[in-house]
């Protein structure tokens, strides 16, 4: 066994890969890892279209089925992977919502199997109605789904509790000690299933009463010497302490209410759009983990399950095909968890990498320029346009959680379902000019657009200049980025 605190002797673990997790998890071996947890990006209002490159197939859909089918025929082959990937003894955790929860399962059934299916977990994330807008004719949708599945072995799990909410102590624990101040409830000392010689339990008188008891007579003197045992009046039935503060609490259900999300004012809070809190995913991890086990999370976003899963003392493999998301992950991997990024600090069991993240503007310059604009809108976040060409000024295209169904038809876009989005216009250029920001400022009028993203590797001082000019006068907001802001992580600052 690996000694806690080192790297994994089986794979290598601490590594953040960038790149498509379809080709980072076919390098892996069969049956290596413990626990796995993914998120994967359809779940937050975004459409699957961020996963493509230009170089794969791109389609349009008519409707919102085809497009959930699209999601699901590019998970599966990556479930697949994560299957095989997959101990025996391991547990599998796929979180989504409302969107295509139901396709999920019916795959996740087909390919780990239904008996190997476990919990539905219901997340509340949300505490009021959430996209329950005036008008609108639905519930306010306020959780999600995370499916548990086992791998088919001798699965690890630990039951956990929550603590008992107001309400219940004061029905169940209104007792207190005035000498100490201590909550308890009364219980009863009789044996289980009442009077039943057969079971072996002792039948005797004590303080005045004669039955079948639970603990032996020496026991039960024991008990009431320490003051555990209380008689109301002579000739009652004796009954037994039991005191709040040494109760477990309630066991964990399948439905998580007590977890809120990242707020806006939350110090864990990046900034990043789908990021979820520490906490859940600590949660996971100690129910379906022990101290130095291999946690995989295959779309890990800003990090968090690796965050959870380092502060918990388990091995971790990380996974996003975003740079700006490696950078931000690599940086709080640094920041919370005090790791040191290196190769020989991975190794001595004090650091971590990320491996294949295009590390400067070199090596992006270089790029074929439908790819740099490729790399540039995901790194935001982004979804790449379709189109290549006769895009009308616009490569791309954020969508802030909480975008919804507004409009629909072929005004609408590539995109039917989502109306609230935010435009990216890509230019590797040294230094974008007042022309291009021109440019960007027609697109974003013909779109009705009230805020979007140019990248560029810099920007020259009319170009500047035109972006305030175009905020103050029509109050538009056109947000300048740098390729080095991308690398250097921030430009996490200037993201909604």
């Amino acid at each position: 066994m690996t000694p806690p605190g080192k790297p994994s002797a089986l794979i290598d673990t601490r590594v953040v890969y960038c790149g498509d997790n379809l080709e980072q998890l076919t390098k892996l071996p069969d049956e290596c890892v413990d626990l796995i947890y993914i998120d994967p990006p359809f779940n937050s209002n975004r459409n699957y279209e961020v996963f493509w490159g230009e170089k794969k197939e791109l389609r349009s859909f008519d409707d919102r089925h085809e497009s959930t089918q699209a999601y699901i025929d590019f998970m599966r082959p990556r479930c697949v992977e994560l299957a095989r990937v997959l101990k025996k003894t391991g547990s599998f955790y796929y979180h989504c919502d409302w969107h295509a929860s139901h396709y999920v399962k019916v795959m996740l059934d087909q390919i780990l199997g239904e008996e190997k299916f476990i919990n539905e977990i219901i997340w509340k994330r949300q505490s009021a109605h959430n996209d329950a807008k005036q008008g609108s004719k639905h519930l306010g949708r306020v959780h999600d789904s995370i499916f548990l599945y086992s791998g088919g072995g001798d699965y690890y799990f630990k039951h956990l509790y929550t603590p008992y909410n107001a309400e219940y102590i004061e029905k169940f624990y209104k007792n207190v000690e005035p000498e100490t101040g201590r909550r308890y409830q009364l219980g009863d000392l009789g044996a289980p299933g009442g009077a039943a010689p057969s079971k072996g339990n002792p039948h005797y008188e004590f303080l005045g009463v004669t039955r079948y008891w639970r603990y032996s007579k020496e026991n039960m003197q024991k008990l009431y010497e320490e003051g555990l045992i209380v008689q109301a009046k002579p000739g009652a039935v004796p009954r037994f302490k039991r005191y709040l503060d040494e109760g477990k609490g309630v066991p964990l259900g399948s439905v998580w209410d007590d977890i809120g999300p990242v707020q806006g004012q939350a110090t864990e809070r990046l900034g990043y759009p789908t990021q979820k809190p520490l906490k859940l995913l600590e949660r996971i991890i100690e129910i379906s983990s022990q101290p130095n086990d291999i946690v995989l999370d295959a779309f890990c976003g800003c990090g968090t399950a690796l965050v959870a899963a380092q502060n918990l003392g388990r091995q971790w493999i990380g996974i996003d095909i975003s740079p700006t998301s490696c950078v931000v992950m690599a940086k709080r991997l640094r920041d919370i968890c005090k790791l040191r990024e290196g190769e020989h600090q991975r190794l001595r069991g004090k650091g971590f990498m990320v491996r294949e993240l295009p590390t400067t503007e070199k090596q992006l310059r270089e790029l074929p320029p439908f790819e740099f604009e490729n790399w540039a809108v995901l790194a935001l976040g982004g979804i790449k346009n379709k189109a290549q060409v006769g895009d009308m000024g616009i490569d791309g295209r954020i969508f802030p959680v909480g975008s919804g169904p507004e409009t629909s038809g072929k005004d609408a876009g590539e995109l039917d379902f989502m109306d609230e989005w935010y435009p990216v216009q890509v230019k590797q250029k040294e230094k974008a000019g007042r022309p291009d920001i021109d440019n960007f400022e027609a697109a974003m009028m013909r779109a009705k657009r009230k805020r979007g993203y140019f990248v560029s590797f810099g920007f020259t001082g009319d170009a500047i200049d035109e972006i305030r000019r175009f905020k103050r006068e029509e109050n538009i907001h056109i947000i300048p980025v740098t390729v080095e802001e991308i690398l250097d992580g921030s430009v996490i600052d200037k993201l909604i």
